[in-house]
């Protein structure tokens, strides 16, 4: 056994000593060490329940002859740091948490490992160190949120609601106290945002390429049947253990095109772009935005959720979850079924999942459209190319033209949203927002929920070389590639440009000439940054959008 590194032999009779003051006794000193790695912390309403999780990971664990330690990682909640400096270090945190269990685990050999993550980066991060580490591993994140109310229709909201409120404020549709009434009840529950959104997706999608346990994508978190679940994975794991099942195992070339295709069906995220690539890397199966792109031209979308419609994760769950989705797909011979997971084959689980219901799980003669729910735009302005949540665009903004109107941080497009600058037809450019460039590459839900908020979502469009949210739905183009801080296109056009957005044809260009273009770039130059600390590490060694943000191999 790899502890075995920690506990046998004269020479680690040291290490013993120190184990033996944690509390080992001579029974477990000769079992199988697992580690338990939480995200849980106090203030992120993802993760404050993961102790409840963790202690459920343990008793599994040790009802299979296992000995738990447990340690605990950095978590950010994307809502709370969403539109102030605080989101620079989102994105940047995935790279920080993989470092981080990285260091724990070969500084303290242990024999496998349960990952309890939940919202946007930790989950990525997690599966980065998985996959570096390759020991027996399983995934149990803590379960997303219970979708909350509107206090005027009552309806069910989510988070990306309450966000497009404040726009609705800001131009007087909304009264400052209703505003604050649904503060109470956006969010009633704990848990991972309750919509569609990057935290839910990327749950989903380690559910889909094999490293949960059916359920652990869509079991509410405020739900029994997600302790009990949290119980089976510490259990398994130590099965994977016996069996010597690793994550090169399962993170196969076969195991990623079918995360790629359950992404593209249920309409995920546009960050699952940037994370499914950084994973694919990890694990040793290079993908770009071309590979993604044709699987969303051949994979039609079945399920349309939260912030793309009233359908919430705890819908999905309620009619089958990941498991009905994919058994879908496969009847159409678009999963491979073959793939192993952390219980079984694909095959094998599917086998147990009830047929789609043909409402929250359309049918793949019925889908609610033929391609999936994320397009890769590539032109002129997106050379290496640009993301859009397709399956969230208004019908009348899946083609539009009109002039660019250009800002140079997130802040500057704030002020001028709410300040009424800009107006139906627009096109609002935001730059400098990229990898390097932020540097972070921030999330933007301010902004556009501020012209959803405003009524211009049908009317007005958005790009830039920084992110959305999985919370953001119309017309956002994001990750536009190159990033305008290495000189990319987006950096170069300006007011007045006219900008093409062709989303059935894939196309995002700006309409001056080459010449023009070349022009500019003689007289471009990077704006310059006074960063320090991580931020300033983070942007030297940070690739583009189009690569996943990984950082440059040595």
């Amino acid at each position: 056994m790899r502890s075995d590194l920690i506990k046998e032999g004269p020479s680690r009779a040291p290490h013993r000593s120190l184990l033996r003051a944690l509390g080992i006794d001579e029974l477990e000193m000769k079992r199988p060490f697992v580690a338990v790695v939480n995200s849980k912390s106090d203030y992120i309403p993802g993760h404050m329940h993961l102790d409840k999780i963790a202690e459920q990971v343990k008793a599994g664990i040790r009802n299979a002859g296992g000995v738990p330690f447990e340690f605990n990682t950095i978590g950010v909640c994307d809502g709370i740091a969403m539109n102030h400096k605080g989101m620079k270090y989102s994105l940047c945190s995935r790279e920080l948490i993989a470092d981080s269990i990285e260091v724990m685990l070969t500084a303290h050999p242990l024999d496998a490992i349960v990952f309890i993550p939940n919202c946007d980066k930790i989950v990525p991060g997690m599966l980065l160190a998985a996959c570096r580490l390759n020991l027996p591993c399983i995934f149990i994140n803590g379960g997303p949120m219970l979708p909350g109310k509107s206090t005027e229709t009552k309806n069910p909201i989510g988070l990306s609601e309450q966000f497009e409120y404040v726009g609705a404020n800001a131009v007087g549709k909304m009264s400052l106290e209703n505003l604050e009434q649904t503060a109470f009840t956006a969010c009633p529950t704990c848990g991972s945002c309750s919509g569609m959104y990057t935290a839910n997706s990327m749950n989903c999608l380690t559910e889909s390429i094999g490293m949960s346990l059916p359920g652990s994508g869509t079991i509410p978190a405020v739900y029994s049947a997600r302790l009990r679940l949290a119980k089976m994975a510490g259990e398994r794991v130590m099965d994977l253990l016996k069996e010597d099942i690793k994550p090169s195992d399962i993170i196969t070339e076969k195991a990623i095109q079918n995360a790629m295709r359950t992404d593209m069906a249920i309409g995920c995220s546009t960050n699952t772009i940037l994370h499914l690539t950084a994973i694919a890397h990890a694990a040793g199966h290079d993908i770009d935005l071309s590979d993604l792109n044709e699987m969303g031209n051949t994979t039609p979308q079945i399920c349309k959720l939260n912030p793309a419609s009233s359908v919430f994760i705890t819908d999905l769950n309620d009619v089958g979850g990941m498991q009905a989705v994919i058994k879908e797909l496969a009847s159409g011979g678009l999963i491979n079924t073959d793939c192993l997971t952390v219980n079984g084959t694909v095959a094998d689980r599917i086998s147990k999942a009830p047929d789609a219901d043909g409402v929250v799980i359309r049918k793949l003669d019925d889908p609610f459209s033929k391609d999936g729910g994320i397009a890769v735009l590539k032109g002129n302005l997106a050379e290496e190319g640009a993301v859009v949540k397709k399956g969230a665009v208004a019908p009348e903004m899946m083609q539009h033209k009109g002039p660019a109107k250009c800002y140079n941080s997130e802040e500057e497009a704030i002020a001028a949203i709410t300040g009424g600058k800009v107006v139906a037809g627009d096109v609002v450019v935001i730059r400098y927002e990229g990898p390097k460039g932020g540097p972070g590459m921030r999330e933007m839900l301010s902004p556009t929920s501020a012209i959803i908020g405003m009524g211009l979502g049908s009317k007005v469009a958005l790009l830039t070389d920084g992110r959305f949210s999985g919370a953001t739905r119309g017309a956002s183009i994001g990750h536009v590639s190159p990033e305008a801080a290495v000189g990319g296109t987006i950096a170069l056009v300006e007011d007045g440009d006219e900008i093409e957005i062709d989303i059935p044809a894939r196309v995002l260009r700006v309409n001056v000439s080459d010449e023009v273009l070349a022009e500019r770039k003689k007289n471009w130059t990077a704006p310059k940054q006074n960063l320090t600390g991580y931020l300033k590490r983070y942007a030297q060694h940070v690739t583009s959008g189009s690569r996943g943000a990984v950082f440059e191999d040595d």
